[in-house]
């Protein structure tokens, strides 16, 4: 294309419109359904069934955004999980983080709301690094491998995300 020439408006309002994934996605259901229409109906049921799964993590997490919504205004987001907010909203992320349950993906959207909020990008860094820590797997994980291991990487998974926090905040929010 020369540096004269632009892009017709609809092709470029849909490769920056939310439509491209679900587009592309339906493109490609199309090319395969034509090619081997039984792996495609395989593939569209296994689709389905992921689909189904999400939707239960998915309405908990509109939910608890609802409430977010009604009943946090920004001003006490940023007063509690702003920037420079201190080591109780650490303690608070990290805690979070690791009694938060379902697939992360679910979690995303809430994320983004309370960083849009004024939610500090190292406490987020905080909660995601601390889902790694499951309460109700610690049994589990101390059969098969000891009590003493198990405590020592939890504790070292809990610093090493108040230092992942830290050099979250180093690094300016946008690329040089």
């Amino acid at each position: 294309m020369n540096n004269g020439e632009r892009q017709p408006y609809a092709i470029k309002s849909i490769f920056n419109s939310s439509a491209f994934f679900p587009l592309t996605t339906l493109v490609i259901y199309g090319v395969v359904i034509a090619l081997t229409p039984e792996k495609a109906l395989l593939a569209l049921k296994n689709s389905m069934n992921v689909l189904l799964r999400m939707m239960i993590p998915l309405f908990f997490i509109f939910i608890l955004m609802v409430m977010i919504n009604l009943f946090l205004k920004p001003a006490k987001v940023a007063k509690y999980l702003g920037k420079g907010s201190g080591i109780k909203a650490m303690l608070l992320s990290a805690g979070a983080g690791i009694i938060s349950a379902g697939p992360i993906y679910a979690w995303y959207p809430l994320l983004k709301d309370l960083r849009d909020k004024g939610a500090a990008n190292s406490l987020i860094a905080i909660f995601l690094y601390n889902r790694s820590v499951k309460p109700f797997l610690l049994p589990i994980m101390i059969a098969y491998f000891g009590w003493i291991y198990v405590v020592i990487l939890t504790i070292m998974t809990v610093l090493a995300s108040f230092a992942m926090g830290y050099l979250i905040n180093v690094f300016p929010e946008k690329p040089l």
